[in-house]
């Protein structure tokens, strides 16, 4: 990854904060055509974290984690969105296989787990949240602006002031 063009740090106490925070990211307009990238270890949140922002988003139904699967594509009204858990990912290789370039170059939401386990096939992100769990229920996250785009992603959190506690 590049060295990150801007960056804010963040405390969540609960998951009440992860749900305020993935209202406030799914309300920038910015967001309908951006990638994030999620990092953390197994049990950070990230999956809840997305979870909150498909919710927030207006995503209805179950919402299946796409850990066996690579990816889960879902629709909103006038917005796609691709959730990807590259955790059982062997092999980079499998990204042109599976047709994931195609993905990444369509409008809409892009979202992705694991993403280092995509090597170099992955492009940059506009925005990298990196959770990392305290305990059960704190947790200390960093958001990394990588484009522009991000970078206006960050600044609406930023203004917002509903984003956690800092």
């Amino acid at each position: 990854m590049p060295k990150p063009l801007s960056s804010l740090a963040l405390h969540w106490q609960g998951e009440d904060d992860t749900q305020r925070f993935a209202a406030q990211l799914a309300a920038q307009s910015g967001l309908r055509n951006a990638f994030i990238r999620l990092h953390g270890d197994l049990g950070a949140g990230k999956t809840t974290l997305v979870r909150h922002l498909l919710r927030a988003l207006g995503v209805q139904g179950r919402i299946k984690s796409p850990t066996y699967a690579v990816v889960e594509p879902h629709e909103v009204p006038g917005l796609s969105i691709w959730h990807f858990d590259f955790y059982r990912f062997d092999d980079p290789r499998e990204w042109e296989d599976a047709g994931f370039r195609d993905i990444f170059t369509a409008p809409g939401l892009k979202l992705a787990e694991w993403p280092d386990k995509a090597g170099g096939m992955i492009p940059t992100a506009d925005l990298a949240i990196y959770i990392e769990a305290e305990d059960d229920s704190n947790r200390q996250v960093l958001l990394q602006a990588h484009t522009a785009c991000g970078q206006c992603l960050l600044q609406g959190l930023a203004s917002t002031g509903q984003h956690g506690h800092e």
